[in-house]
């Protein structure tokens, strides 16, 4: 089995997340204690039995659910499984972060900080309330995009998550997006949904984000993964610390090409897939990309315990 380890994005959280894996494997416990040491408060505290309303602020969320993923990695390695047992990583959006750090391009402490100051960026980018994002189910990439383009109307919308071939995600102007939304539905979408988030991610209007985040990721030392990352915005898999570096910066405001990476690595032999941290969300999306494709979560000990089982046979 050729396998990639992928790593899920905002919306993913939950409280109490991670909370199982640090009260079974020291290292997990090892890996909340390093992130809050690194922000310089106890996230670890509002991640495990905190008000799910701040952990759901951008600038909560992004490096909280890192910190579960690489808890989950952390879990998976004392049982003997390496990042090296997979030949891609990927993640979404924020994941792709969690990903690098799995992969050792980034430190624990350095990505814990660069997600927090990625998650404030993004929030200050549009003034609150000003932006939306909507997801679109039931038509194609081609028709959100057409209809992102014509209810723009001079403001931005823009298709900002290519999720999977029913699920696409559109961002901007709250207005605009809301035209988009009745527009969709009138072109036969099965549903059009208004999402609960506090910015209009992957889009133009998050450009003074994406500005941060150069000056940042030009301050931190990028190390070649040790396996390969599948890239959100170019969808394929590269290694080299520029490009990288890059295309972080270019992912702010840029698509996540989430249906074409999955489909990119199925063509490239992956045939099960191991989602590293909260939720299932991503699972769902490559079941209905590539059906051919064996899906696993792993967030919790019975979830290590049976990932474990899955890769060492």
């Amino acid at each position: 089995m050729t396998r990639a380890f992928i790593f899920p994005g905002q919306g993913a959280q939950t409280i109490g997340m991670g909370r199982d894996l640090a009260e079974a494997y020291p290292a997990a416990r090892e890996v909340f204690d390093e992130v809050d040491a690194a922000l310089g408060e106890d996230l670890s505290a509002l991640i495990f039995e905190g008000d799910i309303e701040e952990l759901t602020l951008t600038r909560n969320a992004q490096p909280a659910l890192m910190a579960t993923s690489m808890a989950a990695m952390a879990a998976l390695q004392m049982e003997g499984v390496a990042v090296s047992d997979a030949s891609y990583v990927a993640g979404h959006s924020l994941g792709e972060y969690a990903a690098l750090c799995a992969a050792g391009t980034l430190s624990l402490a350095d990505t814990a900080r660069l997600l927090r100051l990625r998650g404030e960026a993004m929030q200050a980018a549009v003034p609150a309330g000003e932006g939306a994002m909507a997801a679109i189910l039931g038509l194609d990439f081609d028709k959100v995009a057409e209809i992102a383009a014509e209810a723009a109307d001079g403001a931005v919308c823009e298709a900002a998550n290519d999720n999977d071939p029913a699920q696409v995600v559109i961002s901007g102007a709250k207005a605009a997006v809301e035209r988009a939304t009745v527009l969709a539905k009138e072109r036969g979408a099965k549903r059009a949904l208004m999402l609960p988030v506090s910015a209009p991610f992957h889009c133009a209007l998050m450009q003074p984000a994406a500005e941060a985040m150069a000056v940042a990721l030009a301050e931190v030392d990028l190390q070649t993964p040790t396996v390969p990352l599948v890239g959100n915005v170019i969808a394929r898999a590269d290694s080299a610390p520029d490009l990288i570096r890059e295309n972080l910066v270019a992912q702010v405001t840029g698509r996540v090409r989430w249906r074409e990476s999955v489909a990119w690595m199925a063509a490239h032999g992956v045939t099960e897939t191991f989602e590293i941290g909260a939720g299932k969300a991503l699972s769902g999306m490559v079941k209905r990309i590539d059906r051919s494709v064996a899906t696993h979560a792993v967030g919790t000990p019975d979830d290590v315990q049976q990932a474990v089982a899955a890769i060492k046979g």
